[in-house]
């Protein structure tokens, strides 16, 4: 308890004292820092960076769920600077987000190498007396009107995307015959169908290898029906299986399609499971 300043002589008041110092071991108030919202917002940002670089998203994926956590964890604590669990918290939600982002993108990127590019180009057969000037003109992406149903590329042209080239050689529109003869235990054509058998040949150009029966190939109807070589499977002495080839390699061989009577058919050819589809008129 402070004790007032006696009076001075003649009636001057004496100056005021300082208050006294708190006793020794008094317990003094002292801000402190929330230590566990600083943790969370250290292991977001450097996850958040860590999700950014493809080759290391799994580090990333696995510091950002934990700042997460304890970002929500701190904001129920005491002390100071709180602001920081709210910044690792905004930050692990927004970097998971862009993990995410980058994962697909490299999911999307590997899924396209591993099978090729979708975009197609086409080379037309050069007739007697054509010139290089115009076979290189007919070199054209898939995508312009010509490829389409309503305006088929003819027999022999070169179909090729990244790691395919495709030529359809021959189609034969009376297979029955072929069919019968290739194996006893084939199925005949039913009443109002027959079989149209497709020659053709693959070539493989990616780095790696590749398999013929990624190339995918079917009949399509004047009506607009699909016609695959599996829905009427049938044994052919030449038809191509699932051979693997390198670079440079190719495999040529038919396959037979179960069509209406009195159908016409165009070949629909996908030259690798991404790759875009082009017609071929028979």
């Amino acid at each position: 308890m402070s004790v007032p300043n006696p009076p001075a002589a003649g009636g001057v008041p004496a100056p005021q004292l300082p208050p006294p110092a708190p006793p020794v071991g008094a317990p003094q108030v002292v801000k402190k820092t929330n230590v566990l919202a600083m943790v969370a917002m250290i292991v977001a940002i450097v996850g958040f960076l860590f999700a950014c670089i493809p080759g290391a998203l799994i580090v990333g994926w696995i510091l950002l769920p934990i700042a997460f956590v304890l970002s929500i964890v701190s904001l129920f604590l005491k002390g100071d600077r709180k602001w920081m669990g709210i910044v690792g918290l905004v930050v692990s939600i927004v970097g998971t987000i862009v993990g995410l982002i980058v994962f697909f993108a490299v999911v999307a990127t590997s899924f396209n190498d591993a099978f090729g590019s979708g975009e197609t180009t086409i080379s037309q057969p050069v007739e007697q007396g054509g010139d290089a000037e115009q076979a290189a003109d007919d070199e054209q992406p898939a995508d312009a009107a010509q490829g389409t149903r309503e305006n088929p590329y003819p027999l022999s042209s070169k179909i090729s995307s990244d790691d395919w080239t495709v030529v359809v050689n021959s189609r034969n529109a009376d297979g029955d015959a072929v069919v019968a003869k290739a194996n006893q235990f084939n199925d005949k054509a039913p009443a109002g169908s027959h079989y149209e058998i497709v020659n053709y040949t693959v070539t493989y150009t990616g780095d790696e290898s590749g398999l013929a029966a990624e190339v995918q190939l079917a009949a399509v109807t004047s009506a607009g029906n699909v016609v695959n070589s599996y829905d009427n499977v049938v044994v052919l002495t030449d038809g191509i299986g699932i051979d693997e080839l390198y670079n440079g390699a190719s495999a040529t061989g038919s396959e037979a399609f179960l069509v209406p009577d009195g159908d016409a058919v165009l070949i629909r050819v996908r030259p690798g499971m991404l790759a875009d589809e082009v017609f071929v008129k028979p």
